[in-house]
């Protein structure tokens, strides 16, 4: 190579979307491949799609959303990293980032972005990650911060967020109305596991019977859909 033979641009790196909404998959690739520097290699809309979807491109980064087919983005997070698969993992989800974020690095993503932000954002979470980063927004950083060293005490009345990963899900369950032996089956538990989990929130949340939980998960529900659509 001359002198004036101008040099190669470096490869693209390969993005991987697990999301269950063809249509969201389609406006992100199409934003994702218009970048000099990201390509899309693949796509999933459930869990089972996407572990062999990753296994087998073996992508640069996966981009996956929390609510999927038959599952959900947390359990994802958790399998991929137990079969050992060091593809670095960004959740880009529509649930409320102070709820969900310290969940998602916890479970082995690296990141995690909303879909409200502007696509500058979203790019900008992709390529930090990428460059091996963690991605969360500054808010919520400086909320981690302040936990870390002991200057964000917890109020008096118990925050959802102090439910365990499947507890949560639960509880969201119950908000949506499903009873006990529906939620059993759409999470694939038993009857008895279901019970143990709403006698653990209730617990944490310090109520005192199945009526009241249902009032708070119904409550949390509703506000959680409020500030989605606002």
């Amino acid at each position: 190579m001359t002198a004036d033979t101008p040099a190669e641009p470096p490869p693209r790196k390969r993005v991987f979307l697990v999301d269950d909404h063809p249509m969201v998959r389609e406006r992100l690739a199409l934003l994702i491949d218009q970048q000099p520097d990201l390509q899309v290699c693949g796509e999933a809309g459930d869990s089972i799609e996407a572990v062999q979807g990753i296994e087998t491109t073996r992508p640069d980064i996966a981009i996956i959303d929390l609510s999927l087919r038959n599952s959900n983005g947390l359990d994802l997070i958790k399998d991929i990293k137990a079969r050992g698969c060091r593809t670095p993992m960004l959740v880009l989800s529509m649930h409320e980032e102070n709820l969900y974020a310290e969940r998602v690095l916890r479970a082995g993503a690296m990141g995690y972005v909303s879909k409200q932000e502007n696509t500058r954002t979203i790019l900008h979470a992709i390529r930090q990650v990428l460059d091996g980063g963690i991605h969360v927004s500054p808010g919520l950083a400086n909320s981690l911060v302040k936990r870390m060293v002991g200057g964000n005490k917890r109020t008096q009345v118990p925050d959802v967020g102090l439910l365990a990963d499947r507890e949560l899900e639960v509880f969201l369950l119950i908000g949506q109305g499903q009873v006990t032996r529906k939620i059993a089956e759409d999470l694939s538990l038993s009857v008895k596991t279901v019970e143990s989990y709403r006698a653990r929130i209730k617990d944490k949340l310090r109520i005192s019977d199945g009526v009241q939980l249902l009032q708070r998960a119904v409550q949390w529900v509703e506000n959680h859909r409020d500030k989605n659509s606002g």
